[in-house]
């Protein structure tokens, strides 16, 4: 056989090998990168937890892995739960109103409200001689409510899916840990030389640093919620706080949508002086901590705009689903580093080349 034709031949072998591969592998490249995400960031404590355990990489994964499951897992399917239970609640209370109809008088809270009471409880005894207004009115509100709670709770069902699969991953990659980061190193190495171990190091520090924020921040930010919820005596205080948090990681309204649902709650329980309490502990306190505690836990590694982590946010949820929270964020915040630093060395570069030939040619 010709040898330019077994070159081609053994080309076109390793290219199809490589597409296979890469076929195989794509359904499950978020979930992937995601376990990566969280190896990384989550490493410090498996190798403590691997000097506990004298050295024992299966047990140090194992454990690493229950604990995951404890603080994503459990929380999440609880409030899967909790929401799918609230749809059917919701459900419930407006199939009366469109069948019986709407009592004859409106609630006292709707007539108290300032500005808008006296308007809104107009509309109602309008709506009460006109059924068909009503019916309009209540099936404008409540389709697309339960369409978007039922995609909300299915996209909770989806995350509790997914993060199953990355914790499970997430132990095969830290019981061989050793073998990756090795693996790791020396292609780094072999690529690109000191740049390559220095961009590498970028990358380990801001994925933890990203990670470490978002996290972080609403992990705060579902503390002082739940420190609201208490003082105001809010029920369903669990519930809420892990909502908080979980709505804390998507940008501009986030865990707005729990604390003022909470205050709603209390001004229609006749309690205006805790809903106002909810509505200033909310401003002033749960949504605050997002201007003053992200920026100290990710300053250190990397500055993200709010753009960056808006596009992060709704871009990773609408390519990887629900772990694209976390996933999208890291991923853009690691693209902007790395772009930086690799554009700083390029433009570092022709200035030492002329520098040392300078050098050479002086007398």
């Amino acid at each position: 056989m010709n040898p330019g034709h077994k070159q081609l031949i053994q080309i076109a072998l390793v290219a199809l090998l490589l597409i296979g591969c890469i076929a195989v592998l794509l359904p499950f490249t978020g979930t992937l990168l995601f376990a990566i995400v969280i190896c990384v960031t989550t490493l410090p404590i498996r190798n403590r937890l691997l000097t506990l355990c004298g050295g024992r990489s299966n047990l140090a994964a194992l454990l690493v892995s229950i604990l995951l499951l404890m603080l994503l897992v459990a929380p999440m399917a609880l409030l899967s739960g909790s929401l799918a239970d609230g749809v059917e609640m919701a459900i419930r209370y407006f199939k009366p109103l469109m069948e019986g109809g709407l009592p004859a008088d409106p609630p006292a809270w709707l007539v108290r409200l300032p500005i808008i009471g006296r308007d809104a409880a107009a509309y109602w005894h309008e709506l009460i001689e006109s059924r068909e207004e009503m019916n309009n009115l209540l099936h404008q509100f409540v389709d697309p409510t339960r369409r978007l709670a039922l995609s909300a709770a299915s996209l909770l069902a989806q995350g509790l899916m997914q993060l199953v699969l990355v914790i499970f991953f997430v132990f095969f990659i830290f019981r061989d840990a050793h073998i990756y980061a090795e693996a790791l190193h020396t292609s780094s190495r072999a690529l690109a030389g000191d740049l390559g171990e220095r961009m590498l190091a970028l990358a380990e520090g801001t994925v933890t640093g990203v990670m470490v924020g978002i996290v972080g921040t609403a992990a705060a930010q579902a503390i002082v919620a739940m420190i609201g919820f208490i003082i105001a005596g809010v029920p369903g205080i669990v519930i809420l706080t892990v909502a908080t948090f979980f709505f804390s990681m998507v940008p501009v309204v986030g865990a707005t949508l729990i604390w003022l649902g909470a205050a709603v709650w209390l001004y229609h329980e006749g309690q205006t002086g805790w809903a106002l309490f909810m509505v200033l502990w909310g401003m002033f306190g749960i949504s605050s901590v997002d201007n003053f505690i992200k920026p100290i836990l990710i300053s250190r590694t990397a500055s993200l705009p709010l753009l960056l982590i808006v596009v992060g946010v709704f871009g990773g949820v609408l390519v990887f689903g629900f772990i694209g929270l976390f996933l999208g964020p890291t991923l853009l915040a690691l693209g902007q580093v790395l772009i930086r630093e690799w554009l700083a060395h390029a433009h570092s570069d022709p200035s030492a080349s002329r520098a040392t030939a300078g050098k050479h040619a002086s007398p």
